[in-house]
């Protein structure tokens, strides 16, 4: 079981992260960040599997909770963020036995893409690791109809309307909004759902909130690992922002996984995926055990 605590409150909204210890002393630190298309998600969601994958390696786990679109826009969702840092960073040693010097930002598709903003913050983690995440939120594949959803029942628009909630929402399961997620996805609606900004319009804004076009020489060791075979978030998006870290020499790698889906790591047992979370724990400890 894990511990709950508040990284975050005030009088209309309260924000939660659950904390899994290990047994080494000082321990460094991993963030998680769930996805859900930055609209329904919780801290609950990781697996155990992933979860004991992470703690009986030696590290600290923090998995927390963010407000979610549309209800929130995604420049005050990355405060939440930098906010689950700092208090890891200035709270979290006086509760567990932890080191945030050294912590990892890990996150899976919504998650890994805002894993991969924490990369623009003035206060950066030692590492980042992106599970099937985006870097770029200007480009269309974000930004126009999905030709997979679009194959799908056509969810009407006051349907998706119906699940918009005029309160701070900050945890929702896949039922109650994936209808909204995917009417997103049909009418290239998305992208100006989550962030308040017209893609058409002000395609400069969606290229400041894209990771891939803010790395400079600071930006932490990345990790990505992504499946070709993944309908939701193109395999390409993780070639590209390997291409971009490594034009600006920062350390990285891109673990494939062949024909792997959207949620690969569900397959837990699947030797390819074994073997791509092996490297992800060898990852860990080369930049977190200095």
């Amino acid at each position: 079981m894990g511990s709950t605590i508040f990284y975050k409150k005030n009088e209309y909204f309260t924000l939660k992260a659950d904390f899994y210890g290990t047994s080494r002393n000082h321990a460094p630190v991993i963030l998680y960040i769930h996805g859900g298309g930055l609209l329904w998600g919780t801290r609950e969601e990781i697996s155990e599997e992933m979860m004991a994958l992470y703690t009986q390696n030696g590290f600290s786990l923090f998995s927390i909770d963010y407000r979610l679109a549309p209800e929130t826009k995604l420049p005050a969702i990355l405060e939440d963020v930098q906010d689950a840092l700092s208090w890891v960073e200035n709270e979290g040693p006086k509760h567990f036995s932890i080191n945030p010097k050294r912590m990892a930002v890990v996150g899976s598709s919504a998650g890994g893409f805002l894993a991969l903003c924490t990369g623009m913050f003035k206060n950066k983690p030692s590492a980042i690791v992106s599970f099937y995440g985006y870097g770029d939120i200007s480009a269309k594949w974000a930004t126009t109809p999905n030709k997979f959803y679009c194959n799908k029942d056509t969810v009407p628009k006051e349907v998706a309307r119906s699940l918009v909630s005029d309160k701070i929402i900050t945890e929702g399961t896949v039922n109650d909004r994936f209808l909204l997620y995917l009417y997103a996805r049909q009418t290239g609606e998305w992208i100006q759902e989550v962030t308040g900004i017209n893609p058409t319009m002000n395609q400069k804004e969606l290229i400041a909130l894209s990771p891939i076009h803010n790395i400079n020489g600071d930006y932490p060791p990345t990790l990505l690992l992504h499946g070709t075979n993944d309908v939701d978030v193109p395999y390409e998006q993780s070639v590209f922002m390997r291409a971009a870290l490594l034009n600006n020499k920062i350390k990285t790698k891109l673990i494939t996984i062949p024909n792997g889906e959207h949620v690969f790591e569900k397959d837990f047992h699947n030797p390819n995926v074994q073997s791509a979370l092996s490297q992800v724990i060898e990852f860990l400890h080369e930049h977190l055990d200095q």
